[in-house]
């Protein structure tokens, strides 16, 4: 089958957050099981690419005309990348917005971008079935079933819609609508309207084929007022065509055993190269060797409320009152970047701090911490905790999302588990769950070791998720036009033209 993926980030090209980690591992996962896949991308700032496969498209947006031209950016892992350049809207300091501000022409720069993913079907590489991921890509949906729902070369392209975070919704003011080039019959409750503002995500969900989130507790969860954000209403109608499934994680790039960003390889039968990877950790956040023997606690993380970092603002001074080293890697809203200065400045040799994406210093925490931290208020599915339980990096997490279907309890009375969780979302479930981890660590060597081990054994790897993916295209297709035949498992063949198939009928919804 011919997929093609739509998505505003992507490793290794581009990255802020999980959505480039998926965008990178599935799509290699797919072509794993025979499939054709192609990734389509924003080209941003010092993205290389090979060639222009057009060097201009008409793009309509308002009352004006846009000329991005389609770059080749080659194969990785067997997957084709593309991407849509236009300098003026991508090539930029950052992907979206700088200081903590959203870019104020993000509804263009975007819905652009959509629009080019089509005529990027049409002109370049018609695929069975369109990916799109979050809600830069939500137009993509929207544009299909509506201004090109006669166009007889794309309209039975069925669209798989990913929800990877159901927090960030893109919305606009109304007038976005005419700057790109929208009609004013979208303003209405039962499309794009959103309490007087036009709602990217929720024209997704409503004009998607089928949605997916990133883990069967989130898919349940985002049918609440509690993590819906205003959607969950539009969510529980669109229940039928919506399923939940676990992120996975990319092993080859993943696992201490391969890991060449660490200063030592180990294993769940030889975990000897964790401590040196743990020493080299210390050294590289300016911390004393001296600490080897503490409890070392690490963070990765985007520095915002919904990452829990609220309850760490009021723990703080007793957590790091503990005979512990604590360092934090990340960026994110300026007070909690303010939050972790001053931290630092406080207890300047127990806590190391930078703020920055790094890749590279990413592994080396995964390698050399002892517990990982990530005290979610909601989190879709995470991939930290999952990476964590490979590197024997015990995680203590709120029991939300992808974090309770991804970790067990530790239970000291069996032994079981692979980690310590909290429920409720309050300072003192926290501290309680971190002091329940550390007095293991330094009590009971042998259950820790076990902990670690039972971590290290699981099998989080993306072939049984990209096997659902698999069924769900599948059934997709079917669903436009059952006569239509797919080039399943054939890498490299050209699918036959799929023949037209009635849009799919909309019903009423509300906020």
């Amino acid at each position: 089958m011919k997929i093609l993926f739509v998505a505003s980030e992507g490793l290794p090209f581009s990255k802020t957050g999980g959505l480039a980690d998926v965008i990178e591992a599935l799509p290699k996962a797919l072509v794993a099981l025979g499939h054709d896949v192609t990734v389509l991308l924003p080209r941003y700032r010092n993205t290389r690419t090979v060639a222009a496969v057009l060097p201009s498209l008409t793009i309509p947006m308002g009352g004006k005309l846009r000329f991005p031209a389609i770059a080749d950016g080659g194969h990785v892992n067997g997957v084709a990348y593309f991407f849509v350049e236009d300098p003026e809207y991508f090539d930029r300091e950052q992907l979206y917005g700088v200081s903590g501000k959203d870019y104020p022409d993000n509804a263009e720069r975007f819905g652009e971008f959509s629009r080019a993913a089509i005529e990027f079907c049409k002109r370049v590489w018609m695929p069975d079935v369109i990916h799109c991921h979050d809600w830069q890509t939500g137009l993509v949906p929207v544009l299909l079933q509506t201004e090109y729902a006669k166009d007889t070369a794309v309209q039975a392209l069925p669209v798989i819609f990913t929800i990877h975070n159901m927090g960030y919704h893109g919305t606009f003011p109304r007038a976005a609508l005419a700057k790109i080039g929208l009609p004013e019959t979208l303003f209405t409750m039962e499309a794009m309207e959103f309490y007087g503002r036009v709602n990217f995500l929720k024209g997704a969900l409503i004009f998607s084929d089928y949605l997916t989130t990133v883990s069967p507790k989130y898919a349940e969860e985002i049918q609440t007022p509690e993590f819906g954000h205003g959607l969950d209403g539009v969510v529980r109608e669109r229940a039928s065509n919506l399923t939940g499934i676990l992120n996975g994680a990319d092993y080859s790039a993943w696992s201490p055993q391969k890991d060449k960003l660490i200063v030592a390889r180990y294993s769940a039968t030889d975990l000897g190269g964790k401590t040196a990877c743990k020493k080299n950790l210390l050294e590289v956040f300016g911390l004393s060797t001296d600490l080897i023997g503490k409890p070392l606690i690490g963070i990765v993380s985007r520095f915002a409320s919904q990452k829990g970092f609220d309850l760490i603002e009021q723990i703080a001074d007793k957590l790091l009152a503990e005979d512990l080293a604590l360092v934090a890697l990340g960026a994110g809203e300026p007070k909690y970047e303010k939050l972790f200065r001053d931290l630092q400045k406080s207890f300047p040799d127990k806590f190391a701090l930078r703020i920055s994406y790094d890749n590279i210093l990413a592994h080396k925490i995964e390698a050399g911490a002892d517990i990982f931290l990530m005290p979610s208020q909601y989190e879709p599915c995470g991939l930290n905790q999952i990476y964590s339980l490979k590197y024997g990096t015990v995680p203590v997490v709120r029991a939300t999302g992808g974090l309770d279907d991804s970790i067990e309890s530790y239970d000291p009375a069996t032994g079981r588990g692979t980690g310590f969780k909290f429920k409720e979302y309050e300072a003192t479930a926290l501290l309680f769950a971190i002091r329940q981890a550390l007095d293991v660590y330094r009590n009971s060597p042998a259950a820790w070791r076990q902990i670690q081990m039972s971590g290290m054994n699981k099998d989080f790897s993306w072939q049984a998720s990209a096997l659902e993916y698999s069924s769900l295209y599948e059934t997709a297709v079917k669903s436009r036009n059952p006569k239509a035949e797919t080039t399943s498992n054939q890498p490299g063949a050209k699918s036959d033209k799929i023949s037209p198939a009635t849009p799919t009928g909309k019903g009423s919804h509300g906020r």
